[in-house]
C-alpha cells in the first residue's frame, strides 16, 4: 500500500477513534469545554472522509477534459476543512456562552481528563506523521489533513488544562471560559487553512522554488548551455510543478543542437525541485530576440526577464 493511502487511512481510522472517546469524557462530566473538543472532532471526521476523497482524485492521471490533471482539488478540499471547523467553532461560542449564562452542571471530571488527555496524545503521534509523509511525497492535502489534527491536539490540551484547573479549584464557570478561548483558536486555525487554499487557488508561487529556479538557470547561462533566458512562469499545483520558460541560443547554432542543450536543461531544472513532479516547457529564441520580438511578448509579465524593457529602449 502507498504510504500515502496508508496515512489518510490512519487518519479516517483515528477521526473515529476521537469522535466516540471524546464524545464519551463529554457525557460523562458534562463540560461544555470537553464537548467543545467533541465538536470538533466531528467536523473533523467528515473533513477527513473528503480529504481522503480528494486525495484519490487528485492522484488520478490527466485526461481530454483535464488535460493538466486533477490536483487543484486539494485545495478545494483544504478551504472546505477551514469552513467545517469555523463552524464547529461557532457552535462552540453557542455551548459556552448558554453555559456561561445557565451555569455549568459538571461531573466525574477526573476519568473525562484522563480520556480526552489520551485522545491528545494519539492525535500529536498522528498529526506529527501525516505532516512528514506530506512533506515527504510532496501532497499538500496530507500536510493540511496533519495540521487540522495538530489544531485538534492543541484544543484538547487546552480544554484538559482548563478543566484540570475547575477540577483542582473548583471554579466551574472556568469550563465555558475555557471552551471559549478554544474556539478562538479554531477560528485561527480556520482562517489559516482557507488562506492556503486561496493561496493555491490564485496559484501564488512560493519565493525558494523561485531561487532555486533562477539558480539553476544561472548556473546553465554560465556553463554556455544557453545564452540567456527569460520569460520564465511556473505554478505549482498540489505535488506538481509546471514550468514555462524562453531560452534564447546565439546565432547559428543549429535546431538539433539546440534542442538537445534545452532538454538537457529541462532534466536539470526538473531535478532542483526536491523531487517532485516537473513539468518543464522551453521556447527557443536566438540570442538577439528583440529583433524577432519588437513588440515584447504581449502582455504576458515577465519576472526574471528584461524584454518589455529593451523593446521600449529598441523603439527609442
Amino acid at each position: 500500500m502507498d504510504l500515502r493511502t496508508m496515512a489518510m487511512a490512519a487518519s479516517l481510522s483515528a477521526s473515529v477513534v476521537m469522535l466516540v472517546g471524546k464524545s464519551i469524557a463529554a457525557a460523562i462530566s458534562g463540560s461544555d469545554a470537553i464537548l467543545s473538543d467533541a465538536a470538533e472532532s466531528v467536523v473533523h471526521i467528515v473533513a477527513t472522509t473528503f480529504v481522503a476523497f480528494s486525495l484519490w482524485y487528485s492522484r488520478q492521471p490527466a485526461d481530454r477534459q483535464h488535460p493538466y490533471g486533477h490536483g487543484k482539488i486539494a485545495y478545494f478540499s483544504i478551504g472546505a476543512e477551514g469552513v467545517l471547523i469555523f463552524v464547529a467553532a461557532l457552535s462552540i461560542f453557542y455551548l459556552a456562552g448558554r453555559s456561561l449564562v445557565e451555569g455549568p452542571a459538571l461531573h466525574d471530571l477526573g476519568l473525562a481528563l484522563v480520556i480526552t488527555t489520551s485522545m491528545g496524545l494519539i492525535n500529536l503521534g498522528l498529526g506529527l506523521f501525516l505532516i512528514s509523509v506530506g512533506k515527504k511525497r510532496n501532497a499538500r492535502i496530507l500536510v493540511a489533513n496533519g495540521h487540522h489534527v495538530l489544531t485538534d491536539m492543541w484544543t484538547s490540551l487546552g480544554v484538559v488544562g482548563g478543566v484540570l484547573a475547575v477540577y483542582l479549584t473548583g471554579v466551574e464557570w472556568l469550563d465555558p471560559v475555557v471552551a471559549i478561548c478554544a474556539a478562538l483558536y479554531i477560528v485561527y486555525n480556520a482562517f489559516q487553512l482557507l488562506r492556503e487554499a486561496f493561496h493555491g487557488l490564485m496559484e501564488r508561487v512560493d519565493p525558494a522554488d523561485a531561487e532555486r529556479l533562477v539558480a539553476c538557470m544561472e548556473a546553465a547561462k554560465a556553463s554556455a548551455l544557453v545564452a540567456d533566458y527569460h520569460q520564465v512562469h511556473f505554478r505549482q499545483v498540489n505535488d506538481t510543478v509546471w514550468l514555462d520558460v524562453h531560452l534564447l541560443f546565439e546565432e547559428g547554432l543549429g535546431l538539433a543542437q539546440a534542442h538537445r542543450r534545452a532538454t538537457e536543461l529541462e532534466r536539470q531544472l526538473a531535478a532542483c525541485l526536491d523531487g517532485r513532479a516537473a513539468h518543464v516547457t522551453t521556447h527557443l529564441e536566438p540570442v538577439d530576440h528583440t529583433a524577432h520580438h519588437p513588440d515584447g511578448h504581449g502582455d504576458l509579465a515577465d519576472p526574471w526577464g528584461d524584454d518589455v524593457e529593451a523593446a521600449e529602449a529598441e523603439a527609442k
